[in-house]
């Protein structure tokens, strides 16, 4: 009997491993060939180890046609193939997110090299791990001849025609050895992807899943002159079949491309063992939203070209490289219900109801489906298997609907007509989207988000109120407005849920300190519909008082950087109503204040007129910090660098922003110049 189980548990074993390897290889065509991804990368990755696992702990199971033996999928067959004269393997992937994945591949390294303890620490050369597609140029007397994608590794798709297209791609390069192939990744910068989308939405077109997606299907394009639409870009990383040796380390190599004129990504550092790899990462994981193109993860390769030979190759993958990934930012759960969101505006918002699952460094069980139209077009129905992605603070959302795994019994899910939380007719007014309760200040639900808005850090920043006691303030009646913040006394919270005498004082103090603010804060705290931080900031920068901004018309108002007639008709509208005006003055009344900027002082600020751009890790300020000082003195701050900037602010591992400074002649200052600035004019003022 005992045999017999065995020989059950064997043959179950093997069933697995056949099953992964089969569905590895369909979501590998659907990824790699259709550029149409079925399942997360996740999931693709947990699938993948597990194979792995099993065939170490059963070879004898293990074929010769394991997808872990491959490092994609096969070609397009309408797309003629290329051989690969040096096999495109791809890296290991370290999916331990914290800093034992450094350490684990150090250990590794160090083992294979047989170094003792006490040995010197290895150099490594730390760069970005692209997400885009991986291709092969080969250059012969300086001249490109021929690109080709990786494909399965040893056979790709040439897609000559198309790089060729590649504007920041240089199609001859003086000084080059007779034959140099440079490797490095074709991807879609995130601003080119939006607009992309945009054109394909206009036409009625299937929208790209993400950038990724979008550059391998960009590249291979059978007309090379859609492709030269699409502004490709090319980041090189590392070298093929070369005619001559011209570096003996992977940061040489890179330079001397640089030097060639390859793009070279500037977010690239030497690091000498383990501590160095995971400070790199934390680094670049602090930077990564800012930067223009996705990454999911960075690379690390030993340095030395001779001890990467040393090391060589297990299996797939190079003994001397690997990939150290970042919690991921794209996972896959499912729809367990939908419900309505009634927001301080009145705003009703459909909010997917989600399976828990951890995705961008947290554990998320709703995603926001914004209003009907992005209701109607994602096509959601509750039971349905849904991808989620988050970056960084962004609200998660749902980026695609996995309909090959719909049930029987998905339902679909209709706006009410009424709001749910207060019965109160809701309605959607001609061209708005968005679906709104008439309640006012009555519904509930709007109290309770109004004064979570208006506590919140960038509005008044009192620490204290969140929402389980929002509710109970407004349950109990003791805030109907939000000028009734500032009445609240310690004998009247004390007794609330989990409020007892020590967080009651702490609160009373907040709501105290929190009467000290600035114009802007106060612009955006009160609600005014469509007025956002920025624009809150715009319009306190403009109008310099509130009494200037409240008695402000139509056209005044579109004076205002970031106002358009739509929201300039709501601020109309918000300071035309009687109520709104008899809260602010209350506010007023109860001790808020703000230093207000009289016109007359406008020439006092050094930096009225001047636009700076801030990139990188600075010394001492964050990036937040650095410009409300900027603001301060009567600057700008904007995302991007052009020829109307007027400093680009640079820290450390500053990115593509310091490059593009360079390229249009935008002068560069550091931290400590923006200070400088600021003294000389506090001296010239004195």
């Amino acid at each position: 009997m005992t045999g017999t189980r065995e020989k059950q548990s064997d043959k179950a074993i093997e069933q697995r491993m056949q099953q992964l390897a089969d569905e590895i290889e369909k979501h590998n065509k659907a990824y790699y060939v259709d550029n149409n991804p079925t399942i997360s990368d996740e999931l693709y990755d947990s699938m993948f180890q597990e194979l792995v696992r099993l065939e170490q702990q059963y070879p004898q199971y293990k074929t010769l046609f394991s997808p872990t033996e491959r490092v994609g999928a096969s070609v397009k067959a309408e797309i003629l193939k290329v051989k690969h004269v040096i096999p495109m393997l791809s890296i290991h992937t370290e999916t331990d997110y914290t800093a034992q994945g450094a350490y684990d591949f150090d250990e590794r390294v160090r083992r294979e090299l047989e170094l003792k303890a006490d040995a010197a620490p290895i150099e490594y050369d730390c760069e970005l791990k692209f997400d885009g597609l991986a291709i092969n140029i080969r250059y012969e007397k300086g001249i490109l001849v021929q690109a080709a994608t990786r494909g399965d590794g040893y056979e790709g798709e040439d897609v000559t025609a198309n790089v060729r297209t590649i504007k920041t791609l240089p199609l001859k390069v003086e000084g080059f050895p007779d034959v140099f192939e440079v490797r490095g990744e074709v991807i879609l910068h995130k601003s080119e992807f939006e607009r992309i989308n945009r054109e394909q939405k206009e036409k009625g077109l299937k929208l790209f899943a993400n950038p990724r997606n979008a550059a391998a299907g960009c590249l291979r394009q059978l007309d090379p002159s859609i492709t030269a639409e699409r502004n490709l870009s090319f980041y090189a990383y590392g070298y093929g079949e070369v005619s001559e040796a011209l570096a003996k380390t992977q940061y040489e190599l890179l330079t001397y491309l640089k030097e060639k004129g390859f793009p070279v990504a500037d977010t690239r550092r030497l690091a000498y063992g383990p501590k160095e790899l995971q400070e790199f990462h934390v680094l670049v994981e602090k930077i990564r939203d800012d930067l223009p193109f996705d990454i999911d993860g960075v690379v690390y390769k030993v340095n030395s070209f001779a001890l990467q030979k040393t090391l060589g190759f297990v299996s797939r993958e190079p003994r001397w490289a690997c990939a150290h990934k970042y919690p991921p930012q794209e996972v896959q759960t499912i729809v367990q219900d939908i419900t309505i969101q009634v927001g301080r505006t009145g705003k009703l918002t459909p909010v997917a109801r989600l399976k828990p699952v951890f995705v961008g460094g947290t554990t998320i069980s709703n995603a926001s489906l914004h209003n009907e139209e992005f209701l109607e077009n994602m096509g959601v129905k509750i039971g349905d298997t849904v991808v989620v992605r988050r970056a960084g603070d962004v609200i998660p959302e749902i980026v695609r609907v996995i309909k090959e795994l719909r049930p029987a019994n998905a339902r679909d899910f209709v706006m009410p007509d009424f709001c749910p939380v207060c019965g109160s007719h809701a309605y959607k007014e001609e061209g708005e989207k968005d679906r709104k309760c008439t309640g006012g200040l009555f519904c509930q639900a709007q109290r309770v988000q109004s004064i979570l808005h208006f506590v919140s850090r960038k509005a008044m920043g009192i620490d204290g109120i969140g929402e389980k006691l929002a509710e109970q303030l407004v349950t109990k009646g003791l805030v109907e407005n939000i000028s009734d913040i500032y009445r609240l006394k310690k004998e009247q919270i004390k007794g609330l849920e989990k409020m007892g005498d020590k967080s009651s004082d702490n609160l009373i103090a907040s709501i105290e300190k929190s009467k000290n603010t600035t114009l802007e804060r106060f612009l955006y705290a009160i609600g005014i519909p469509d007025v956002g931080e920025s624009t809150a900031r715009t319009l306190a920068q403009h109008f310099k008082t509130l009494k200037n901004c409240q008695s402000a018309g139509l056209e005044q108002l579109l004076e205002v950087d970031d106002v358009g007639e739509s929201t300039a008709e709501k601020i109309l509208h918000f300071f035309a109503e009687e109520k709104n005006i008899k809260v602010i003055t209350e506010l007023q009344e109860l001790g808020v204040h703000w230093e207000e900027t009289e016109a007359g002082r406008e020439q006092e600020q050094v930096f009225a007129g001047m636009t700076f751009v801030l990139t990188g890790t600075l010394p001492r300020l964050s990036r937040d910090e650095a410009s409300d000082i900027i603001r301060k003195a009567g600057g700008k701050v904007s995302g991007s660098v052009s020829k109307k900037t007027t400093y680009v602010l640079a820290g450390d591992a500053a990115g593509s922003k310091l490059e593009k400074a360079h390229a249009l002649g935008v002068k560069v200052i550091d931290e400590a110049e923006l200070m400088n600035m600021l003294s000389k004019d506090n001296e010239t003022n004195e």
